[in-house]
C-alpha cells in the first residue's frame, strides 16, 4: 500500500522549499543534490511505515525557488534549508540520510545545527578537499562549469558524469569522456532528435553548474565536530562503487573520523536501483542508534 504524501512549501533562507511528507514515526530526512525529491520516492515510500519520512528539492532547483539566483549555494545555505524544515515539520532532532550532494549538505547540517540531528547516514559524500588528487578533481570540475557555459548542458553533463564515474586518482591528464544521454533520449527513434530540455530544466541546470557545483567541491567538514558523537555521524559507501571520487572521499573521512564505512547495495546510485536493500540498509543503521 503506497503511504500518503502530503506536499508543502516553506518561505525560508531567501526562498520556498518544497518538500514531501510520508508516513509516521521518528522523523526521517531523505535527501540528495542535484537530485530532487522524485527519485527519493520509492525509497521514501519503503521506509514510511516506521518513520515520517521527508524528501525535498534542494536550494532553487525542482519546485524550490530562491528570490535571488545569482547567488552561489553552499553546502551551509542547504544545511540552513534543511534546518528550517526540521523545524517546520515538529523540531527534531531528525535522523537524515543523504546521498552525493545530500551527504555533503547533510554532514554540513551536522555541523551548523547539531541539535538538529540524531544520527546522519551519509553515503558517499564527495568531499573532494580529502583526497590526494583534489587539486586536479577541482581543475576538472571548473572546466565542467566552463564547458556548460560555453556549450550547454550537454557538454556539462556529459563531463560531469565521467568525473562521478572515472575511476582511481585524477591527474593532470583529466578523466576519459563518458558515454551521456539527456532525459528521453532513450525514447526517441534512430531518426529523430531528442526531446529539448525544458526551460525549468535548463534553469536548474543552470543553477547547479554555476552555483553549486563547485562551491560542494570546495567544502571541508569540521572533522573534530564529527568526531564528537553529537549527532552520530554514521558513514556509508556502495559495495559496488570501485574507486570513484565519492567513495575515495568517504573513505578520507572515514579516516578522519577513525571509523569504519558501512557498506551499502549497489553503488552511487544504489538507492533507485535496489530501493528495498537500501531501506532494510538504512533500517539496520538506525536500530543500532
Amino acid at each position: 500500500m503506497t503511504p500518503t504524501l502530503t506536499t508543502h512549501r516553506l518561505t525560508a533562507n531567501g526562498g520556498e522549499l518544497y518538500y514531501e511528507v510520508r508516513g509516521s514515526g521518528p522523523l526521517l530526512l531523505v535527501i540528495g543534490q542535484p537530485m530532487t525529491a522524485a527519485p527519493f520516492g520509492p525509497l521514501a515510500d519503503l521506509l514510511a511505515n516506521e518513520f515520517t519520512v521527508v524528501t525535498y528539492d534542494p536550494h532553487g532547483l525542482g519546485q524550490s525557488t530562491v528570490a535571488d539566483p545569482s547567488l552561489p549555494v553552499t553546502p551551509e545555505v542547504e544545511a540552513d534549508d534543511l534546518a528550517h524544515i526540521i523545524d517546520a515539520v515538529g523540531g527534531g532532532p531528525a535522523d537524515v540520510f543523504g546521498s552525493s550532494g545530500g551527504a555533503v549538505a547533510g554532514l554540513a547540517l551536522a555541523v551548523r545545527h547539531p541539535a538538529k540531528v540524531r544520527t546522519l547516514i551519509a553515503h558517499e559524500p564527495p568531499v573532494v578537499a580529502l583526497l590526494p588528487d583534489a587539486e586536479h578533481v577541482r581543475a576538472v570540475s571548473a572546466d565542467v562549469e566552463e564547458s556548460f557555459r560555453k556549450a550547454g548542458s550537454g557538454a556539462g553533463w556529459g563531463k560531469f558524469v565521467s568525473l562521478v564515474m572515472h575511476q582511481g586518482p585524477v591527474t593532470a591528464n583529466g578523466v576519459q569522456p563518458a558515454t551521456w544521454s539527456p532525459p528521453g533520449a532513450a525514447d526517441a527513434s534512430a531518426d529523430q532528435a531528442p526531446p529539448a530540455p525544458s526551460e525549468k530544466q535548463l534553469a536548474d541546470d543552470a543553477m547547479f553548474f554555476l552555483r553549486m557545483l563547485n562551491p560542494f567541491a570546495r567544502y571541508e567538514p569540521d572533522a573534530d565536530l564529527l568526531r564528537s558523537g553529537s549527532p552520530r555521524v554514521v558513514l556509508a559507501v556502495g559495495e559496488s562503487s570501485g574507486a570513484e571520487i565519492a567513495k575515495r572521499s568517504t573513505l578520507a573521512l572515514a579516516d578522519q573520523l577513525g571509523q569504519t564505512p558501512t557498506t551499502f547495495p549497489g553503488d552511487h546510485g544504489g538507492f533507485m536501483a535496489d530501493p528495498a536493500a537500501f531501506a532494510d540498509a538504512i533500517r539496520q543503521v538506525l536500530k543500532r542508534d
